[in-house]
């Protein structure tokens, strides 16, 4: 095992870490991944992985909790047909890789044809995030020296903030992907993300507020015009307004999202019913439509994965295929799928650069990157205004989605009251539910005002997380159902 230590700091290149520093050998690259191919496949690759963690978290002023982890490994992948057999070791020696790549044959494999593979490597077409200064190269003391500060602006701003709960992760992995058609390409992908949660209270009432931020970028993003304190006020501002918030209606009626982090709306209700997977099943919703019609004609959304800094871009996805930019719907119509290589294979389409995994432990599969609704002509002021009773919806918290049926739940954190056409009220308790399609259908107004989320998305799927981006502009939905305590007068 790797120490406990970062490489150095001049290690910027994955190609020389792994050689260099890490001891493996490229003609291993080339004996690994051909051994699997001697056998008949439709794919093989492996995937190196050297991560370094680092997590800080404080609460009620004090660090609670410290850790710095290193993680490396391996895993390889056999593809037969359908049926994929992976492996995975820690120990990047040469008599480990091939352990690892003869238990992939074995759960994969059904005989065959001989074939071989000589690699070359190859830089990625992508340069999205190349960093001055690493943000795990910071040192800890400066990280809690910005969560103390944010303990104490978020307790200066109001007295009712009675505790407040801050972490920052940050993350540097290097990754090495070599595949069956003779491609080895590497990729340093540096991940900072900030987290601010205060808890009011008031005679007995409490709230919360979350807010926070980051990306592909270096520590001092999280500083700049004092951003990190901007995410603390906006928690603050949240848990304080919730405290006078008035339960939330119940029934169907117009919701108006607003832009930015609701997009997690978008990506859980429509976005995985997109990935081929589901659609190469048969269990989406969206299974075997490509062509129709799926929203309304006010729509276009689309998944890139080329957005310099965010936390959803990637110069390769973990297969090694360069990202891109995939129009999924387009002016109400369905015109695309997210795909990785092997669903791309037996869709008979191209892969999208979609294929995404957890860690080296983890086989791909098609996943987001940063996924959002295009901006349509409507002012947002104008969208407000034709609402005469409705709900405005501008931060989200938990959701889920059922891909057989698409239909969803999400629970609003913070939301209002539209009456006669002006946002008064603040509510709590509001869930929206809806099934993902037929809501895209009832958008009847789609702002000019696009934004993507601060960066703080993290994806669940097969017990696997990855970090998305999402976007949305502000948009009038019409007759989507709200579940709350109150009924829609």
């Amino acid at each position: 095992m790797a120490d406990s230590t970062f490489p150095s700091p001049v290690a910027t290149d994955a190609q020389a870490l792994f050689f260099d520093q890490l001891g493996v050998h490229p003609r291993w690259l080339e004996e690994s991944v051909g051994s699997a191919l001697r056998r008949r496949c439709d794919d093989a690759d492996l995937y190196f992985e050297y991560r370094t963690i680092e997590a800080i978290s404080l609460e009620d002023g004090l660090v609670k909790s410290a850790s710095r982890q290193v993680r490396q490994g391996v895993g390889a992948r056999v593809v037969v047909e359908d049926r994929t057999g992976y492996a995975h070791t820690d120990d990047l020696t040469l008599e480990s890789l091939r352990l690892a790549t003869r238990a992939a044959e074995e759960i994969a494999w059904q005989g065959g044809e001989a074939r071989s593979v000589a690699v070359a490597l190859e830089r990625p077409r992508h340069n999205l995030y190349a960093l001055h200064s690493p943000p795990i190269l910071v040192p800890p003391e400066e990280k809690v020296r910005m969560l103390s500060r944010v303990d104490e602006f978020a307790r200066s701003f109001d007295p009712r903030i009675r505790n407040v709960l801050a972490s920052i992760v940050v993350e540097h992995k290097f990754v090495l992907i070599a595949t069956a058609e003779g491609r080895a390409v590497a990729d340093v992908q540096p991940l900072v993300r900030m987290q601010v949660t205060c808890i009011a209270e008031e005679k007995g009432n409490r709230q919360q507020g979350s807010y926070g931020g980051g990306g592909r970028v270096e520590f001092d993003y999280l500083k700049e015009n004092e951003r990190y304190l901007l995410f603390t006020r906006k928690a603050a501002e949240q848990a304080v307004r919730n405290l006078s918030a008035v339960d939330a209606p119940a029934g169907e009626m117009v919701v108006v999202l607003g832009p930015g982090w609701p997009g997690i709306l978008l990506h859980e209700a429509v976005g995985h019913g997109l990935e081929g997977d589901f659609n190469r099943k048969g269990v989406s919703a969206f299974s075997g439509r490509l062509g129709e019609v799926v929203a309304s004609p006010l729509c276009t959304v689309v998944d890139d994965g080329t957005i310099p800094n965010r936390r959803g871009s990637l110069n390769v996805d973990d297969e090694g295929t360069p990202t891109g930019r995939t129009v999924l719907i387009e002016n109400g119509i369905l015109t695309g799928y997210l795909q990785d290589r092997l669903n791309a294979r037996l869709m008979g389409m191209r892969p999208t650069g979609n294929g995404r995994r957890e860690s080296f432990a983890h086989p791909p599969m098609p996943r987001m990157t940063n996924t959002f609704l295009l901006p349509g002509e409507s002012d947002p002021e104008e969208i407000i205004r034709s609402v005469d009773r409705g709900l405005y919806a501008v931060y989200f918290g938990g959701g889920q989605v059922d891909i057989t049926n698409g239909k969803f739940v999400f629970s609003a954190s913070e939301a209002y009251l539209i009456e006669g056409g002006k946002v008064t009220r603040p509510v709590k308790g509001a869930t929206l539910i809806g099934h993902g399609p037929e809501v895209l259908k009832r958008i009847t107004m789609v702002g000019c005002d696009l934004a993507l989320d601060e960066g703080i998305g993290t994806c669940g799927k097969d017990g696997q997380s990855v970090p998305v981006g999402v976007g949305l502009p502000t948009v009038r939905i019409d007759g989507l159902t709200v579940g709350g305590t109150q009924p829609v007068r």
